[in-house]
């Protein structure tokens, strides 16, 4: 196990090399000058040099990049271009709306989609199955942008012109503020997320349990006089779940790393709206400090993943 995680994290670390490289690149290739942005049109060269030489940016750009490095490895990402902030701490502002969102949604669209795809399995050809079919493949075809405006516009505008105020049209409120209004805040946001994904899950659970309910030792648990649903949920689904829990791994880590468009449907401050701004103010501290927190999201998510395997199929070992 320890030389597994050794191992994993060694690739990790190489991966995050090349990701900051490659954001380094593309950020020096645009054609946008930073110090002539920050300083104005109106600004004269001399005020244009001393924003590079403040900045750094007058230094060749191998020699920026090793700098940042130096300094990310001590916990040090920079400072946000346009008001001196540090990028941990804008970081850390947009994490925990980004954070409720994501893992309130990843419980809905568990729960949904792999019920979804038992209840399709265990009666293949059914209604049910026809039925969870359609409403995977309905919702997997739907963007996420259509399903967000369409539930603000029944859930939100609908009821309230009703007189039914349920749902808040967007924004955030910290859990430490109100619980409830927290919640109340992100349910809209949650099932827009859930329904898309919870479409993966269902048609990923399906076809997984098909093929474990086919099974040599599942005809024999039969056999033995097992009960039907023993079979299914202590036998079939532990070993159905190998396919579910890696795309669960890859979506969480993604979804911690920014929901763009939700974020944006919905007006909440996350990491995706701040990638945003940060994008079209070509702020590169911004842009890379987030850019590592996902790719450390998706990494560390997949590590989980890994060791999941040990534990929901005993066959599998981490070598």
């Amino acid at each position: 196990m320890a030389r597994f995680l050794v191992k994993r994290i060694l690739h990790g670390a190489l991966v995050l090399l090349l990701i900051t490289m490659g954001v380094f690149a593309i950020f020096f290739v645009a054609p946008n000058n930073v110090a002539r942005t920050l300083a104005g049109r109106q600004a004269t060269p001399e005020t244009v040099k001393l924003i590079e030489q403040r900045l750094g940016l007058d230094q060749p750009v191998w020699k920026q990049y090793l700098d940042f490095l130096w300094k990310a490895l001590h916990g040090d990402l920079g400072f946000d271009y346009y008001h001196q902030v540090p990028v941990t701490q804008i970081i850390g502002d947009a994490l925990p709306a980004t954070i409720g969102l994501a893992l309130g949604a990843a419980v809905i669209w568990m729960l949904l989609g792999v019920f979804n795809g038992i209840v399709a399995a265990v009666r293949p050809r059914s209604i049910a199955d026809r039925g969870m079919t359609g409403f995977a493949l309905f919702f997997y075809s739907m963007p996420t942008f259509l399903l967000g405006l369409l539930l603000l516009y029944f859930l939100y505008f609908q009821l309230t012109l009703a007189g039914y105020p349920i749902f808040p049209a967007g924004g955030y409120v910290p859990i430490s503020q109100n619980p409830l209004d927290w919640a109340r805040h992100l349910v809209l946001p949650w099932l827009t997320l859930a329904l898309v994904l919870a479409a993966t899950y269902t048609r990923l659970t399906r076809g997984s349990m098909l093929d474990v309910l086919g099974e040599d030792y599942i005809r024999t648990a039969r056999s033995k006089g097992i009960s039907e649903r023993r079979v299914v949920y202590r036998h079939g689904l532990r070993s159905a779940l190998t396919p579910v829990v890696t795309q669960f791994g890859i979506d969480l880590g993604q979804l911690v790393g920014g929901v763009v468009v939700t974020e944006t449907v919905f007006s909440i401050d996350g990491l995706g709206k701040t990638a945003i701004d940060a994008i079209n103010q070509q702020d590169l501290p911004v842009i890379i400090g987030i850019v590592i927190f996902a790719a450390v999201a998706v990494i560390v998510a997949n590590i989980l993943v890994d060791v999941a395997y040990a534990f929901l199929d005993p066959r599998v070992r981490l070598n």
